[in-house]
């Protein structure tokens, strides 16, 4: 072990549920680390060993090439006696009786996994939970620190063998990936009437024939329930807007693509970049005029708040119903967004026809965060709780 050198290495921030581990990983295997990652309540702990100059250019590429999704706030090391570590390893999880980690935000289904989605002969096709390291449902799930599935809300769903075989392979991107899932062994979608019972026919293409039909739907998105209506039906809209007794204040409206977007508002760079971005925030932007957007959603407003899909639900139902979508918080006037099941059938039964629902249960509700462009230049005006600490 002669000049070699062992470092432990703490890693704090946003450094959990956004693939650190799997990117430390390569990272070690493409410079000879040796050695050991893991998750705590604290945040990451490395366990390396390699010569100085190596380690030195592997502590400072993980602070300057992690993860997009990632936030790192510290990276602290202290040298230890060599131990001889053979090869590196992601190893089991630290639970400690001190909960200080941050959790990512939830983050908008990436372009692989929306290759995926429309692939016939990928084994995923269609399906409307698809997710990855880089995507997917994180904040909203989080039940403890650290961030692994069992103390998520996919500990319900046993993980099937396809979706374990892509977990533990370095070389795929589910490497470490807590929330993968599959039609074999994920969340699967249910349409309900306005009692909970269910209805008949396949749930999504049923629910896009319903708004397309003029009916209000409850949706239930990651971090909690939106009623939904079509944007270019105004007997529907104006229905919505009597039932959640919402008089004048704008609707949001969800969209495709940014091309969609486009129809309906004027998009600078700026406002381009905030729709399409991970977080997929509400933007408000400047209307056009003579559109087809019915006049109630957003009635004497020269601007409208667009959001583009972010969920591979909101991608399928918005191809199936073949237009903009009226997507507001599930909730009456000054209510919070009802996200668990009972409390959405209780308090939306009297305004959505049907609910879109799903068997993946949020643990933290989250409203969509708000932005603009102001002089070219992106601001937030909602923001999402979107990382969280001990629970």
């Amino acid at each position: 072990m002669s000049g070699r050198e062992r470092r432990l290495v703490r890693v704090e921030g946003v450094v959990q549920g956004v693939g650190f581990r799997p990117f430390v990983y390569a990272l070690a295997n493409r410079l000879g680390v040796t050695g050991q990652v893991r998750n705590d309540s604290s945040g990451v702990l490395l366990d390396v060993e390699a010569d100085p100059d190596t380690l030195a250019r592997f502590i400072a590429a993980v602070r300057a090439q992690a993860p997009p999704l990632a936030v790192v706030e510290k990276v602290e090391s202290t040298v230890a006696d060599p131990v001889g570590w053979p090869a590196f390893a992601i190893v089991a999880s630290q639970t400690q009786a001190q909960r200080n980690t941050l959790v990512s935000a939830d983050s908008a289904t990436c372009a692989d996994c929306l290759a995926e989605l429309d692939d016939p002969a990928d084994r995923r096709y269609q399906y409307p939970f698809v997710n990855c390291t880089n995507c997917g449902p994180r904040f909203t799930i989080v039940k403890d620190v650290p961030y692994d599935r069992p103390f998520t809300t996919m500990a319900k769903f046993p993980i099937c063998a396809r979706c374990e075989t892509e977990y533990h392979d370095p070389a795929d991107r589910r490497f470490h990936a807590q929330p993968v899932c599959c039609p074999d062994c994920g969340p699967r979608l249910d349409l309900l009437d306005s009692a909970g019972q269910p209805l008949a026919g396949p749930s999504l293409p049923t629910a896009a024939e319903m708004l397309r039909a003029g009916a209000v739907l409850a949706i239930k998105g990651i971090g909690g329930y939106h009623l939904a209506v079509l944007a270019t039906d105004e007997p529907a809209v104006a229905t919505l807007r009597s039932r959640k007794h919402r008089e004048d204040k704008p609707f949001a409206v969800m969209v495709a693509t940014v091309d969609d977007a486009r129809e309906w508002c004027s998009l600078d760079a700026a406002a381009r970049k905030l729709l399409s971005g991970w977080r997929r925030p509400i933007v408000l932007c400047d209307r056009r005029e003579g559109t087809a957007l019915a006049k109630s959603v957003a009635p004497g407003n020269r601007q409208l708040g667009l959001m583009l899909a972010y969920t591979p639900l909101h991608h399928l139902l918005l191809r199936a119903v073949g237009g903009p979508i009226v997507l507001t918080s599930g909730n009456t006037s000054d209510e919070p967004i009802a996200y668990e099941d009972a409390d959405a059938l209780a308090r939306l039964g009297t305004i959505a026809d049907a609910f879109l629902t799903h068997d993946r249960p949020i643990h933290i509700r989250t409203d969509d965060s708000v932005a603009r462009s102001v002089g070219g230049r992106p601001m937030m005006i909602r923001a999402p709780a979107d990382t969280c600490r001990s629970r």
